[in-house]
């Protein structure tokens, strides 16, 4: 993948994020991680370098609260932001472009293994059709027992996935806001897989 950041630019927008107050480390890689909705989340080995270079050179400033440190803006620091409004503007599109294409990336992703799982479910669909079809298992009037076990299996299925997975969006959530590329993928997957369901059910 190309690099997010521009030689100097992610220095630059870390003076940006730190002009509305002190900030510390994680509370910047948390700032980057939902401007890029998600779609990228930098290191502690990428911030906390940069953070001990701009402090040598005199534009941010640590301060102690309990275990953390705090970085803040000094005035030498606000001086070299102010100089370079033009060039943070620039950073500001660049980074609205890599979101884009981060996105794309993993929608294709996403459409990729839909394919493949579309797929499969047409596969174990149609084996399943053959072995009903090789067996008479009808019964008057009455759904099938095996028609009952296999309705059953998959409406516990279906359960489970969706318990699960409301408990793991619940979980999330209680730490920090859906982003909306995760939104998306939620309502992408949940098509997909819909359409692939229906699909394998047509004889």
């Amino acid at each position: 993948m190309a690099p997010v950041f521009a030689h100097g630019a992610l220095r630059l927008y870390l003076l940006a994020l730190l002009e509305s107050g002190p900030k510390h480390g994680y509370e910047l890689i948390k700032a980057l991680k939902e401007r890029f909705g998600g779609t990228y989340s930098p290191s502690a080995g990428t911030i906390y370098p940069r953070l001990g270079k701009l402090e040598e050179e005199g534009l941010v400033a640590t301060q102690s609260a309990g275990r953390r440190t705090n970085y803040y803006i000094t005035a030498s620091g606000l001086a070299e932001l102010n100089r370079r409004r033009d060039e943070l503007a620039g950073v500001e599109s660049e980074i609205s472009a890599s979101v884009r294409r981060l996105a794309d990336t993993v929608r294709e992703d996403i459409r990729s293994n839909m394919r493949g799982l579309r797929a499969n479910l047409a596969a174990t669909a149609e084996a399943a059709r053959a072995t009903a079809r090789s067996t008479d298992l009808t019964v008057s009037g009455q759904m099938p027992a095996q028609n009952q076990r296999s309705l059953k299996e998959a409406e516990m299925m279906l359960q489970s996935f969706r318990d699960g997975l409301r408990a793991e969006l619940r979980r999330h959530a209680g730490k920090e806001p859906l982003s909306p590329l995760a939104l998306e993928t939620v309502r992408t997957v949940l098509e997909q897989a819909g359409i692939s369901i229906r699909n394998s059910l047509k004889s």
